[in-house]
């Protein structure tokens, strides 16, 4: 082989490395940018995460009429989502931007995991106990007094903590394991028995009482428009009928012995306008949760059971995705209700 092949041998070989440098940093660059812009997302969604909770403790405690139902369920629906965005989701960040292995120790690794279980599973079951306070307001007004309300909004406020304590602390004492220092890995207890337990718990579970609550404002809902909201006593036909009416609404008809009352009213009242609003509030709350946890935990359910192997990407993407919902908790709840709308407009006036 002449010297001039062997040449041009060489330019091949170092143009195709040449190329292949190229390509490799190209897509090493793609990736840079990726994970910078990742980062930077995510990153956002953790301080507005923690500033909108935040905004709403502190108009609860400073604002004298939220000093009662239904603002303590809010109220503890915005701490157990303050403590996600504080606790819970800078550490999943790091989580994250190490590849998702765990290098900062089994303790730290335990306190995470347990806290991650705690407020996600406190926000869910927060959002089933306002749902649950709306529907009774709605359905039983009469007898769902402030008193009543009280006192079961209270006892729904320690039950969800107590319970959330229970699925989240559980592992701590034996139930599966949440390190593995070899595979540098830290997740939530794997064990089949308590992957039901706590899937049952922190979402199924809650999510049967929401879909069945919403279930039946609706039905509510469906009833009142059908009745038209009308209400007839009809009387027995009798002569010498004695007639004030006018064209204008409410109409009354009277007669001599037995009498017809009719109150028709083509603008809603000011309790069914609240309670319209109440429950598209409930709705739109519902259909958050259940978008932005459901693909978390059928991934948590059917990966322990059946070894089914989840892409990294994907679980990454569907935590963050039940992460968000805490971002989403407090701009739909403020969103329907305009106390809370003129009362940050106060504070922040207050403030300049």
């Amino acid at each position: 082989m002449d010297k001039s092949a062997l040449n041009n041998m060489a330019d091949v070989s170092h143009n195709r490395s040449f190329n292949q440098s190229s390509e490799y940093g190209n897509v090493y660059c793609a990736q840079t940018v990726f994970s910078v812009l990742t980062f930077t997302l995510l990153a956002m969604l953790v301080v507005a995460t923690f500033f909108w909770n935040m905004l709403v403790l502190v108009t609860i405690l400073r604002v004298r009429t939220f000093h009662r139902v239904p603002h303590n369920l809010v109220a503890s629906m915005a701490i157990s989502d303050v403590m996600v965005a504080a606790l819970v989701m800078p550490l999943s960040l790091v989580h994250e931007l190490n590849g998702r292995r765990w290098k900062l120790g089994r303790a730290l690794c335990q306190v995470w995991i347990s806290f991650d279980v705690l407020c996600c599973t406190a926000s869910i079951w927060n959002v089933t106990a306002i749902a649950l306070d709306r529907y009774w307001s709605i359905t039983r007004h009469l007898e769902y007094t402030l008193k009543t309300r009280k006192k079961i909004s209270n006892g729904m406020i320690g039950l969800t903590w107590l319970l959330s304590s229970v699925i989240s602390l559980s592992p701590l004492f034996g139930w599966g394991e949440t390190y593995s220092e070899m595979d540098m890995e830290c997740q939530v207890s794997q064990e089949p028995s308590y992957t039901i337990f706590s899937t049952f718990g922190a979402f199924y579970l809650p999510l049967c009482v929401v879909l069945f609550v919403y279930w039946k404002i609706y039905k509510a809902a469906k009833f009142r428009i059908g009745s038209k909201r009308t209400n007839t006593i009809t009387p027995v036909a009798e002569a010498g009928e004695v007639k004030e009416a006018s064209r204008q609404q409410p109409q009354m008809v009277f007669t001599v012995r037995h009498a017809t009352v009719t109150f028709q009213t083509d603008s809603e009242t000011w309790r069914e306008q609240k309670e319209k609003r109440a429950a598209l509030m409930v709705g739109i709350l519902i259909g958050v949760f259940v978008l932005c946890w459901i693909p978390f935990f059928l991934t948590e359910l059917i990966t322990p059971l059946c070894s089914c192997h989840i892409p990294p990407i994907w679980k990454s993407v569907f935590l963050w995705l039940g992460y968000s919902n805490s971002f989403f908790n407090p701009l739909i709840y403020t969103a329907f209700n305009k106390n809370y709308n003129n009362a940050f407009r106060n504070l922040f006036s207050r403030q300049r």
